[in-house]
């Protein structure tokens, strides 16, 4: 199919692309990770259809007995009650007031999010507890829910951050191929910020050698769009991801593969991954230090703080019980 320059592939149907039921009894799942700013978290969808060839998810795939390589883009596991369950939860005596992260693992508003609204039934139920939540997407889709994150902006209980890392439409649609393109992005970024729902930009992965040399393009971008805050992460790439993005690497930018590679073997002691705590969300070494100073420089150029909101537990209720009055 021939691309026009207002191409969105988050319009173009899926190629062969499967559902099956996930038939999980609960939604929120918890992490214990040190380095990961949540411990509860909501993934209505397992698996994800944009496709990106160096998602740290993929091997998630693997615990039930698909690919990590096509599989994960192609066969979606959709939990379809989710609401259902998040209510349930929430409702709980058990349930202590949190933060919950959606889109910790797997977007939670890729394509097929338009026609099933998983994420926007989600959204509602945390809307009447008034629970707080802090979404990632790299999906302008998010700006069909506005109505839902204003209501939870009343209560200082919601943050958005969308995903940007190059602003060149032909790298993008290589990297992340059923992803919104960069400019739908920062429409996205616009839409909120105007809506006056806390939103920023997440700067990730940045690759070394490939998408590196936009971070003061693409921070500058954000900023003009609106955002408030700007955060980053350098590519990781965990087990069976390595030889997935290697393999990208060698169709699309075969010239720069070895580059790519040595400076990521630079930055995680010279291999592809390095899964300690702390140093693999920032890597080591003096190419790591060089990124981190790149984009500290920029961001202060720019004038984008690094933090989000302080988000609050304070309103939140069971509806048809007693109010909590817990903050955060």
């Amino acid at each position: 199919m021939e691309r026009d320059a207002e191409w969105d592939p988050t319009q173009d149907p899926a190629v062969k692309t499967q559902f099956f039921r996930d038939a999980s009894q609960s939604v929120i799942t918890y992490n214990q990770s040190p380095d990961i700013p949540f411990n509860a978290g909501i993934n209505p969808y397992r698996g994800c259809e944009h496709g990106c060839s160096y998602c740290y998810a993929r091997i998630t795939h693997e615990y039930l007995g698909f690919s990590a390589g096509l599989d994960f883009e192609s066969r979606i596991m959709v939990k379809e009650d989710a609401p259902e369950l998040l209510r349930r939860e929430l409702a709980s005596p058990k349930w202590k007031p949190q933060l919950i992260a959606m889109s910790g693992v797997t977007d939670c508003y890729q394509p097929v999010e338009r026609r099933l609204q998983l994420t926007r039934r989600c959204l509602a139920v945390l809307a009447d507890f008034r629970n707080p939540v802090g979404l990632i997407t790299k999906n302008h889709l998010i700006t069909r829910d506005l109505d839902l994150l204003r209501e939870l902006a009343t209560w200082h209980a919601v943050e958005v951050n969308i995903s940007i890392n190059s602003l060149d439409p032909e790298l993008a649609a290589k990297l992340e191929p059923r992803a919104s393109l960069p400019k739908h992005r920062l429409a996205a970024v616009e839409a909120l910020a105007k809506a006056g729902i806390p939103v920023g930009v997440l700067v990730a992965p940045i690759i070394p050698a490939l998408n590196e040399p936009e971070i003061f393009a693409v921070l500058q971008a954000a900023k003009n769009a609106g955002a408030q805050w700007a955060g980053m992460e350098i590519l990781r790439l965990p087990l069976t991801v390595a030889p997935i993005f290697e393999k990208w690497l060698e169709t699309h930018f075969p010239e720069k593969r070895e580059k790519v590679l040595n400076q990521i073997r630079a930055i995680r002691g010279g291999k592809l991954n390095d899964p300690r705590f702390g140093s693999r969300m920032r890597g080591e070494g003096l190419f790591a230090e060089q990124i981190a100073q790149m984009f500290q420089i920029a961001r202060r150029r720019v004038g984008i703080p690094d933090e989000g909101p302080e988000l609050s537990t304070a309103a939140f209720r069971r509806p048809g019980g007693r109010q909590l009055n817990l903050g955060i």
